[in-house]
């Protein structure tokens, strides 16, 4: 396969930088571990069905230290025993955010409180950010059909 054009992001000149501003931002936030955010990028992906980000944050995830048992089972979270409660409200937090059209009340109550017994609010905020960051690029790669295991194309 191979991209329709280059990553939207990398067309228009101001357009990368202020996506990594925010991407630094948001990663620099608060104190919700890498690890959690690799998850949910992971997952968000996979709901997408963004092969670029799902190769690339399974392969970032890989270097950070995240076992194979735990990346082979983010798409069936709930029926693994890997995750802790903290990654688990995260990554429903994740699911619902991301399917914002698959239900009338899109993140319902019970999942946002979930997230909030363990998360205060700066970590929610990274971690709602988060989610929309992953949402960007799964959507800009998706629909110019970036390549899985591609580099950013200028």
């Amino acid at each position: 396969m191979s991209a329709r054009m280059p990553n939207p992001a990398a067309v228009l000149p101001e357009a990368g930088p202020a996506i990594f501003q925010l991407i630094k931002a948001v990663q620099s936030g608060g104190d919700v571990p890498g690890t959690t955010l690799g998850l949910v990028h992971l997952r968000v992906s996979q709901i997408n069905g963004c092969g670029y980000c799902v190769v690339g944050g399974a392969l970032t995830a890989q270097k950070e230290g995240e076992t194979d048992e735990r990346l082979h089972s983010v798409a069936a979270w709930r029926e693994t025993p890997y995750f802790t409660g903290e990654e688990r409200a995260a990554l429903a937090l994740a699911e619902y955010a991301t399917r914002l059209a698959d239900r009338p009340d899109a993140v319902p109550d019970a999942v946002w409180d979930e997230a909030a017994r363990h998360y205060d609010e700066k970590q929610l905020a990274q971690i709602v950010l988060w989610i929309g960051v992953s949402n960007l690029f799964n959507r800009l790669n998706a629909t110019t059909r970036q390549p899985a295991g591609g580099t950013w194309q200028s």
